[in-house]
Order: structure tokens, then C-alpha cells, then sequence
């Protein structure tokens, strides 16, 4: 009988055969665990830390019931092929905005509720009653929704900033998310028109159309600037490239189609980063011109923003 070492056994096609027994039983192959990614993206604008949170994301059937309403079946699908995008379904992401401008912690919209909200801004590290300020862009449920968690304020130390012709839209329709998440906490807010400061350093602008006081905000500090542009846009190619794409949550649809060109254009012009608060998550980026019959186009950022 041949006498095989074990150096023998690892160095031939002898070993093959004894594989198991000499290196120990194969691992089981690991559990599958499912799309992830982080829940928050932080960086600089001058003085101000700012801090996206994703609060929600959801897909959402036949996009062009949502988005493109106004063109064709074949265009909407086409541009759709161009971009890799399903012409089936859709992604939607709810991405409120954090700014710490070193004397106040601001929060951009609330989330679809309170809960989500609050989870989202503790896998930032922070809790709910650190924000000192809450800035509502408009009051659609996705926004307003997280105001209240149990009847009970979520932000139980905030104050709030919305823009006058706002609320008083919303204060006259007799809306069931108005009265209850935002009416509750009227005497807490402050109110503004366009070009008022909601704090220093943080200016808002009015951007009609998607509702009729939708406003913008812009960031100034130590020379850097930013803009968060809310619901101005709600898809990177959908609507953002294409401003006169119809959007079916735009209450007036030819003024939102002119507030997307106005504050996209400021934007490209000033070549500074911009938050959508429905673009694909972290929702960080920058708008240029566009080509191939786009009027703008959507960069995600890259990098720019890692010191």
C-alpha cells in the first residue's frame, strides 16, 4: 500500500477526493439580506452643515400617470429607454433636509409621519427635539405628515417657518392634513414672503405651481451656496429635464413649468448643488443645460461635496 503524506495528499490530484475531510466541512453559503443603503448623506455649504435624511421611499405604478402626461405614449417611452428607466414603475424617494448653521438646527419638511421622520434623523444622530426650526416648503401630505406623531407636536422645541400665501391657501380649503398637522401648531409659526430670510443665511423665494405658495430656499454661507428646491421638480428626467412635462401633483401646471425654467436656469447659471426633495436619494446634486431635446439635466453628485 503506498504510504501518503499529507503534504503528498496536498501537492496531487490525490488530494482531491480528502479535500473535506482535511480542511474541515464547506460553509453554508451566506443568507441573502435584502437592498439596503444608508439612511443620511452629510457635508459642508461654507459655515452650515447640512444633512439629507431619507425618511420613506416607495415604488409606484405607471409613471406616466404621474409624470409626462402631456405627451405621447411613444415619446414618454422613448425618453424613458434612453435613461434606463421602466416606463412600469417608478421609484419615489421623501428626502427632508437638515441645516446646521451653528447657532440653529433647521429641518426642511417633515416626512410622510412622524415616526419614519424621527427614525430618520436618529440614524443621522439626532433626535426630534434638537430641531429648532422646521421649514415647511408647502403642505402636501408627504411634507406636513410628520408634524405631529400621536396628536402630540414631533418637534416639541421647534418653532415654524412657512410662506404666507401657504398657509393662507391651505387655511381656506378646510384640508383634513392641514388641520390637523399644521393648523394645531399656527401660533408657533412665522411666516414669509419671497426674498424674506427664514433664518439668517437661509432665504426663500417663491416657486408657484406645484402648489400656490410653494417656495424654494437658498443657502449663503463663507461664500457657498445651495439651493433646496422641494417639489419645484419630482423626477430627475421626468420632470426636471423637461419642465413642461405635465406633472399630475402640480396644482397649476403652466406656472410650475415656469417656476422649474426660473429656478432651474438660477441654479445651472450659478453652477451651485441643489436638494430635490423627491430625487433619487442622498437627493444631492447639481443642474446644467441640457442636450438631445432636454432642457436641463440632473448630475448626482459625485464627490464634490466629501470635505
Amino acid at each position: 500500500m503506498t504510504n501518503l503524506s499529507r503534504r503528498t495528499l496536498l501537492t496531487t490530484g490525490a488530494a482531491l477526493p480528502f479535500a473535506g475531510l482535511l480542511t474541515g466541512a464547506a460553509r453554508a453559503e451566506a443568507p441573502m439580506m435584502g437592498a439596503s443603503f444608508a439612511r443620511h448623506r452629510r457635508f459642508m455649504i461654507g459655515d452650515f452643515e447640512v444633512t439629507t435624511i431619507l425618511a420613506g421611499t416607495t415604488p409606484r405604478q405607471e409613471p406616466q400617470g404621474i409624470f409626462g402626461m402631456n405627451v405621447s405614449p411613444e415619446t414618454f417611452a422613448e425618453v424613458s429607454r434612453d435613461n434606463f428607466l421602466s416606463t412600469e414603475v417608478s421609484q419615489f424617494f421623501f428626502t427632508p433636509t437638515v441645516v446646521n448653521t451653528g447657532s440653529e438646527l433647521v429641518l426642511f419638511d417633515t416626512g410622510l409621519n412622524g415616526p419614519d421622520t424621527t427614525a430618520a434623523l436618529e440614524s443621522a444622530g439626532y433626535s426630534a427635539d434638537q430641531i429648532d426650526v422646521v421649514v415647511l416648503t408647502h403642505m402636501h401630505g408627504d411634507h406636513i405628515g410628520g408634524m405631529m406623531t400621536n396628536g402630540a407636536p414631533t418637534f416639541g422645541n421647534a418653532r415654524y417657518v412657512t410662506g404666507q400665501a401657504e398657509y393662507d391657501h391651505w387655511a381656506a380649503q378646510g384640508n383634513e392634513g392641514f388641520d390637523a398637522n399644521v393648523r394645531p401648531m399656527a401660533d408657533r409659526m412665522t411666516f414669509l414672503g419671497d426674498g424674506d430670510d427664514a433664518v439668517p443665511g437661509i432665504t426663500g423665494m417663491a416657486a408657484p405651481g406645484h402648489t400656490p405658495g410653494h417656495m424654494v430656499y437658498r443657502l449663503d454661507s463663507a461664500g457657498a451656496g445651495l439651493v433646496i428646491f422641494a417639489d419645484l421638480a419630482n423626477h430627475p428626467v421626468w420632470s426636471l429635464a423637461r419642465p413642461d412635462w405635465e406633472v399630475r401633483f402640480d396644482a397649476d401646471k403652466a406656472r410650475a413649468a415656469e417656476s422649474r425654467r426660473n429656478i432651474l436656469g438660477m441654479i445651472a447659471a450659478d453652477r451651485i448643488p441643489a436638494i430635490g426633495y423627491h430625487m433619487p436619494f442622498p437627493a444631492v446634486g447639481f443642474v446644467d443645460t441640457g442636450t438631445d431635446g432636454a432642457e436641463f439635466r440632473w448630475v448626482p453628485a459625485a464627490g464634490q461635496l466629501m470635505g
